[in-house]
């Protein structure tokens, strides 16, 4: 191997630390079959299962997953109504197989629109797993990421009201250590299933400098050797952070 071609083997990224995805296009799989969106989204959960998996393999640190937008609501009645119900009977049956695994599991987004129920499952899931030392798994759930970026902006202006920060203080520190999975490590890899391209009110600060992989299969046609493919592929980048290319080698020299 030529000096050249070692920088640029060190320059590479390793496995990331942290993947976000936005889990895209159940319901065209449905439609595409002659079924209904709420198959789809139960087809949708076997993708999900082989995806956790994967990245547990991979010794992924955090996976966080777009299950449902503020926006979502949106949908069609029937629709929501069985993304509801589908979402209950994930808690109720996969959040053991998780606490058994040594995941834990963190539920990200504004719960007071979902049922008392459905909140009271949420928490027990949460404690369940929450002294668990295996890979943290985020389900971002009635979340956006202007929700978030507001919200952390309301409690920050809190504290200059009550006297406990000045408004010259606030900075993108500040703003961060507000934000959403601030505690988490930053996201290195977004994937965006169904082949579309952009990303939808996700996670709009957390993805400022993540590398962006669009995979042409719907969700459930989604699996693991899929998933080892964006891994690849986000492995052939070469992140800069700012700096040109030139700096990025030398650094990694």
């Amino acid at each position: 191997m030529t000096d050249m071609q070692s920088r640029d083997a060190q320059a590479l990224p390793s496995i990331p630390r942290h993947v976000a995805i936005i889990m895209d296009g159940n319901n065209r799989w449905a439609r595409a079959r002659g079924l209904s969106s709420a198959q789809g989204h139960r087809a949708g959960v076997e993708s999900l299962r082989a995806v956790i998996r994967r990245a547990a393999e991979r010794r992924i640190e955090t996976l966080t997953l777009f299950a449902f937008s503020s926006e979502n609501w949106r949908r069609p009645l029937a629709e929501v109504s069985a993304l509801m119900e589908l979402f209950m009977l994930v808690l109720k049956r996969e959040v053991r197989k998780l606490h058994e695994n040594g995941i834990r599991l963190t539920i990200i987004g504004d719960r007071q629109r979902f049922s008392p129920s459905l909140r009271k499952h949420m928490e027990r899931a949460e404690a369940l797993t929450r002294d668990n030392f295996g890979m943290h798994l985020v389900v971002a759930a009635n979340y956006g990421g202007r929700w978030d970026i507001a919200s952390a902006a309301q409690r920050l202006a809190r504290k200059v009201a009550d006297g406990t920060m000045s408004a010259e203080a606030i900075d993108e520190a500040a703003l961060d250590r507000e934000i959403c999975l601030s505690q988490e490590p930053p996201i290195d890899l977004c994937i965006r299933t169904s082949g579309e391209q952009r990303i939808s009110n996700f996670l709009l600060w957390q993805l400022a400098y993540a590398e962006l992989v669009f995979a042409p299969e719907l969700w459930p046609d989604f699996d693991g050797s899929r998933f080892d493919a964006a891994l690849e592929t986000y492995q052939q980048r070469q992140r800069r952070f700012g700096m040109s290319q030139q700096q990025t080698e030398v650094q990694g020299a």
